[in-house]
């Protein structure tokens, strides 16, 4: 898990697929070349879910006027620290040409009635790229253009170490190994993990590994690049060598599950288990899946499986003796719920981020899981509680801490806006409410006060919607069928040019010349 790969992976994305035949001899002959010798990824939109869970060292994305909120969102958190994200533009005379530039997604919002499409988005979108530090704008002579002039005073990012060259949490991580060193099973493990975070909750599982309790589950949860899906493979190898014998694992797509099993022969490497003597993978016969793999059988002291099911194949469940959810955010709820049951459960999910947005219900799932468990603690009979634990990873691995590229993702697409949610001790009376029309042209006009206005809307959204994702805010801006409504409470004039606390968002489609 280091925070340097030695093979930076690579991978463009594209609308349709990729084609050379046009190329002269010799341009052909080049990209044949650099196609057979460097480890790269093509992938169309449509496919685009398959990488995340994935680290890469540089995206390419072409085809500008197919992107979503979406898409941006999946793509460019999978690329890590010192890597590339590059957006392939057509020839332009100005760059304010991609605020009327119709995007594919527009042709969806047209109704009979309205068939003329706004680019809100794009103008928002091109106004956030002046602001992020670390996003370069160049011509086709990779000249860079005035709106990048920013990158000419370029600063160190300053930490703070001890005399020994070391951080606070980087020091904490040493002494929390040398603590367990000498412990046969997490003491090889741990010396894989990257920051203090991903330490504890190596030790939280295996916590819950060595107490064997049925009915436990412990919740991993963090933003993307976290090393979620990392803890969770070193935390099976664990498993195993503590004698788990059956241990299934699920997620969305076996794609998604490419780190994970990477740290389950990482973990069973540091173990001493050995490929074909001891253990041997089983890869995916599905050629989309590019042999992802789905089982590992070992065989060092007795039979064991670890085993990728689909989550609609959650009947198959009742025979483990651990489960292991990852992006838990990403599968409906009912099918998250049909899963648990009398073993013990690691789950990972994202809080922030493309797979975040559907969090809501998971984090009321969350809730439901620690008032079970207390109301068990308090009428316990002598017999095993289920438990409850959670854990959060906070230190970033795939990229440094406050990374500008993460920071001006979360801000654009709105993926992190818990903090924006109202703290309202008691809803105001209703008489002294009012409703207002949102002027969607100020709304994303990249405003600092509309900005605040915008992650306040948007915080209710995720906070109360399950189905929320990036998309929405495509759709908020440049539907031209649809209006927007907020409901404010009384205004506390004391509090001058402060904003008010938003109680209710209302979105409606207007269709003909009826609302509904």
């Amino acid at each position: 898990m280091n925070r340097r790969k030695q093979t930076h992976l690579f991978y463009g994305v594209t609308k349709t697929r990729l084609s050379i035949e046009a190329t002269r001899k010799k341009r052909r002959r080049e990209k044949e070349e650099m196609r057979s010798t460097k480890d790269i990824t093509y992938c169309k939109y449509n496919d685009s879910e398959r990488v995340i869970g994935n680290t890469f060292g540089m995206c390419v994305l072409q085809d500008f006027e197919a992107l979503t909120p979406n898409l941006l969102a999946r793509t460019i958190e999978t690329v890590e620290g010192g890597g590339l994200i590059i957006l392939a533009l057509h020839s332009f005379y100005s760059l304010t040409s991609l605020f009327t530039m119709v995007m594919d997604v527009h042709e969806r919002f047209r109704t009979e009635s309205h068939s003329l499409h706004t680019g809100r988005f794009n103008e928002r979108f091109l106004l956030s790229l002046a602001s992020c530090k670390a996003c370069v704008v160049v011509n086709d002579e990779f000249q860079i253009l005035p709106i990048s002039s920013h990158i000419r005073s370029i600063t160190p990012v300053s930490v703070s170490v001890d005399e020994e060259g070391q951080s606070s949490s980087e020091r904490d991580l040493k002494n929390l190994k040398d603590a367990l060193k000498n412990e046969s099973i997490v003491g090889p493990l741990i010396t894989r993990c990257c920051t203090i975070d991903q330490g504890k909750a190596l030790d939280a599982f295996f916590d819950a590994i060595q107490r064997k309790t049925q009915c436990s589950i412990v919740a991993l949860t963090a933003a993307r690049g976290r090393g979620k899906s990392a803890s969770l493979g070193l935390a099976i190898a664990g498993a195993i060598a503590a004698g788990f014998s059956n241990i299934s694992v699920t997620a969305p797509t076996p794609e998604n599950l490419k780190t994970l099993f990477e740290f389950v022969l990482h973990g069973l490497h540091e173990l001493q288990y050995k490929e074909h003597i001891h253990y041997t993978k089983v890869m995916s016969g599905d050629p989309a899946l590019k042999k992802s793999i789905v089982q590992i059988n070992i065989f060092k002291n007795h039979r064991q499986t670890i085993q990728y099911l689909k989550p609609n194949d959650y009947m198959k469940f009742s025979q483990v003796e651990l489960l292991v959810i990852d992006e838990a955010a990403a599968i409906p709820l009912p099918l998250v719920k049909a899963m648990l049951g009398p073993y013990l459960v690691f789950l990972s999910s994202t809080v922030n981020g493309y797979e975040g947005t559907r969090r809501s219900l998971l984090l009321k799932l969350f809730y439901q899981l620690e008032v079970k468990c207390q109301l068990h603690a308090n009428n316990s009979d002598g017999s095993q509680n289920p438990q409850f634990r959670r854990v959060e990873l906070k230190e970033s691995i795939r990229y440094a801490s406050n990374d500008p590229v993460e920071s001006w993702l979360n801000d654009l697409l709105c993926l992190d806006v818990t903090t924006h949610i109202p703290g309202l001790a008691r809803l105001p009376p209703r008489e002294s409410c009012d409703l207002y029309y949102v002027n969607r042209d100020t709304l994303f006009s990249y405003h600092k006060d509309s900005e605040i206005f915008l992650q306040r809307m948007m915080a209710l959204y995720v906070s109360s919607h399950y189905k929320n994702s990036p998309n929405d805010l495509q759709l908020m801006a440049d539907a031209p069928a649809h209006h927007l409504f907020v409901l404010i409470g009384p205004v506390d004039k004391s509090k001058t040019n402060a904003l008010p606390d938003i109680l209710c968002v209302v979105q409606v489609c207007q269709f003909v010349n009826y609302m509904y």
